[in-house]
């Protein structure tokens, strides 16, 4: 009974022992776990704020490029308008260039017959100028 006695104690010290061991390392355990909550809570916060920024600068980059569809939408209608006016400008152009031409033949034509007159007349100056002269030296003699 004795030596059952002691083979029990041993049994418990080393049942205890390992209890002991158990919630040292359970109580390890618990810590680490605690520890990598909250790493991973840091971490998931972290992610949440990149998250929200990068959704932040999503909304923004929305914006921005919603502005700048205004903008070219704005732009290209400009555009279309100087088109436009420029067409006209340009049909304005040619019926000037037209008109240009016809005025330079007209004044062409208008200086042709000033040309002939003036030969004309210049050929008529010659012969009344040459029956002066026979008259003076008529006269004179």
């Amino acid at each position: 009974v004795a030596m059952e006695t002691v083979s029990l104690e041993h049994q418990i010290q080393s049942v205890q022992r390992h209890i002991t061991f158990l919630k040292k390392e359970q109580m390890e355990l618990l810590h680490d776990l605690h520890l990598e909550i909250l790493r991973l809570q840091k971490h998931c916060s972290e992610l949440t704020h990149d998250l929200e920024m990068k959704e932040l600068e999503a909304r923004q980059q929305d914006v921005l490029d919603r502005e700048l569809e205004e903008k070219c939408r704005a732009m290209e209608a400009q555009l279309q308008e100087k088109e436009k006016d420029n067409l006209e400008l340009r049909k304005e152009l040619q019926q000037k260039e037209t008109l240009v031409a016809a005025l330079r033949s007209s004044l062409r034509s208008k200086e042709r017959r000033f040309l002939e007159e003036l030969k004309r007349r210049s050929h008529r100056v010659t012969i009344l100028d040459t029956e002066l002269q026979k008259q003076t030296e008529a006269a004179a003699y």
